[in-house]
């Protein structure tokens, strides 16, 4: 059942591209260390299941490199945290300290499905713009910037995440002193 964060005729403001920025830059460096505790306690399942030698003699052939059982347990978890935290109170911890939230155009919480598509496509985006900067060189930036930025940028509001998914990213106001 959704979470209601505001009466459905109440509208909040939508946030700024500063703070969507800010919330990105915060959210970005609790998501290392997310995917860095991920990587290992998959590298500790592996080496057990494998065998701590072999495994060993794997990592020093080189044979450990591009792992996609690896890269699929990143991608599931980041979607899981994120995922966790927008379905619950809208804000993950970058975006609690902006004052930012993800909600519905109703004031009710993102669903699941809602944030995998905001996941998805933030995702995909990011994903060609690293390929392509690593398959044609520096001159790709030229269009992954413009792409990345367009990602984000709210246009009338909304960027191309909440679009896709349906959803808005607003400015919370500040908590009454008491």
């Amino acid at each position: 059942m959704p979470r209601r964060f505001h009466d459905a005729e109440e509208l909040l403001p939508p946030a700024t591209a500063l703070k969507r920025a800010l919330a990105i830059i915060y959210d970005g460096l609790i998501s290392i260390a997310v995917l860095l505790v991920a990587s290992w306690i998959y590298t500790m399942i592996a080496g057990w299941m494998t065998g701590w030698d072999q495994y060993e003699q794997m990592a020093e052939a080189g044979k450990l490199s591009g792992d996609p059982g690896l890269t699929f347990v990143l991608f599931l978890v980041l979607y899981l945290f994120f995922a966790y935290f927008w379905t619950r109170i809208g804000q993950t911890l970058g975006m609690q300290v902006w004052r930012v939230r993800i909600e519905n155009l109703d004031g009710t919480s993102v669903s699941w499905t809602q944030a995998l598509i905001r996941y998805a496509t933030a995702a995909t985006v990011v994903f060609l713009s690293i390929l392509g900067g690593y398959y044609l060189g520096a001159l790709t930036m030229l269009l992954s910037i413009p792409a990345i930025l367009a990602l984000f940028y709210p246009i009338n509001g909304l960027s191309l995440t909440d679009r896709a998914s349906n959803s808005v990213v607003v400015q919370v106001a500040k908590p009454e002193k008491k």
